[in-house]
């Protein structure tokens, strides 16, 4: 019956769309604004720090798409630029080679300048925040931001050490120490005067439902 009859091609079956990781952290950014009340437009056209982000995401994400040569050195080169511009306009510096996850945050801006470190997922930095250079010999670098930290207004935090997970980092703190996960730290130096983390000050999308978030909670000291 079939003699002859030539079968039919199967459909090629279709590829799911791959959205690039610097739009998914983008978005990621995006929902911060939004959980915390900010409007749709509001946050695309009135939140300044959510376009030092949109900047930090594209450029970080062409640079380091494009391999060594020419084309690389012209993306730095615009980079900075267009880095200078946003820094000018908004006052939030974030060089390009600064390691930002998912999910960050500056309700307010003005005199923010991040280092070449790294920012973990979900974390808040409020305005006049330094997260700077310092140290001498191997001591010397960058510090280190966990996930889910929140950093109050005036706070610098300088020299190669870490923040752990779901640290706070008091309003007009001098950091010069590593702070432990879930460490509420203030003053000048800062020490650490309790366990009760940012908790309270973080939010985002299907935070109740963040298993790393819940764990973290849990070995929180009862009141």
């Amino acid at each position: 019956m079939t003699a002859g009859v030539s079968t039919l091609p199967k459909p090629a079956a279709r590829r799911p769309l791959r959205v690039p990781q610097w739009c998914r952290l983008l978005y990621q950014d995006y929902r911060r604004y939004r959980a915390a009340g900010h409007s749709a437009l509001g946050t695309i056209f009135l939140a300044q720090g959510f376009w030092a982000s949109c900047v930090h995401r594209v450029f970080y994400a062409l640079i380091h798409w494009l391999p060594n040569g020419p084309l690389r050195t012209a993306a730095k080169t615009l980079g900075a630029f267009v880095q200078k511009a946003v820094e000018i306009a908004t006052g939030i510096c974030i060089p390009n080679k600064t390691e930002v996850a998912g999910g960050l945050y500056f309700p307010r801006f003005g005199a923010i300048i991040l280092s070449h470190g790294s920012i973990g997922t979900n974390c808040t930095i409020e305005q006049n925040v330094t997260l700077g250079l310092a140290g001498r010999g191997e001591e010397r670098g960058q510090p280190t931001i966990g996930k889910r930290v929140f950093i109050g207004a005036g706070s610098m935090i300088v020299g190669k050490i870490t923040v752990g997970d779901d640290a706070y980092i008091f309003p007009g703190s001098v950091v010069t120490r590593s702070v432990p996960p879930r460490a509420v730290v203030m003053g000048y130096p800062a020490r650490v005067v309790s366990y009760e983390g940012s908790f309270d000050w973080i939010a985002y999308d299907g935070m109740e439902h963040d298993a790393e978030r819940r764990e973290s909670l849990e070995k929180r000291p009862s009141s």
